[in-house]
């Protein structure tokens, strides 16, 4: 890859509940060159997914989205986010409760960090939610991909039950808002 081709490349880590779902609304951004489901913001090295889901850990399940600057920009990045999970409930996302599910925005830079506030102060005085946003914008420290049967879950097991009832919804609000930033096929 040229040195031109990298410097437009930037990673930003997001925690919008399971990150099963977030992934599979990432995978279908133009711009996104990938993302890797993992963990992020707890107080232990390479944790496990079972150790994350016992909520002990202090980690957010998160994904890890790269993307090209010249295609996408952190604030449609944010845009998504702020669309397909309730950004209001404190360490819950529908049936997934406790602190692994929280909503976070691991920033690593002054522009991500000054983007996010910005994002959530516009929403919450214009009130597009019922409630308060309860995101939290923390500095990025560590990143802990998850195992791979944990990777594209979505595209690996659409039949599953939690893909049809869960992921599919959160997928095609996407599509539908976002239909002019799709990848192409």
């Amino acid at each position: 890859m040229s040195q031109n081709k990298k410097s437009n490349l930037e990673t930003i880590t997001l925690g919008g509940g399971c990150y099963w779902c977030v992934e599979a609304v990432y995978e279908n951004l133009d711009g996104v060159k990938s993302v890797v489901s993992g963990f992020s913001g707890g107080k232990i090295a390479n944790p496990s997914y079972e150790e994350v889901c016992t909520g002990t850990t202090g980690h957010a399940e998160v994904v890890q989205i790269t993307y090209d600057k010249t295609i996408t920009n952190i604030n449609e990045i944010f845009k998504v986010f702020f669309t397909v999970h309730d950004p209001t409930t404190l360490n819950r996302q529908g049936a997934d409760v406790g602190t692994q599910y929280r909503s976070v925005i691991f920033y690593k830079n002054e522009e991500q960090k000054k983007a996010a506030q910005s994002i959530i102060a516009e929403l919450n005085k214009a009130k597009v939610y019922n409630s308060p946003i309860v995101t939290k914008v923390e500095p990025f420290k560590a990143f802990y991909k998850a195992e791979d049967d944990h990777q594209n879950y979505y595209a690996n097991n659409k039949n599953q039950p939690y893909c049809k009832m869960v992921i599919q919804p959160k997928l095609e609000k996407f599509e539908k808002v976002f239909k002019d930033k799709l990848k192409k096929k």
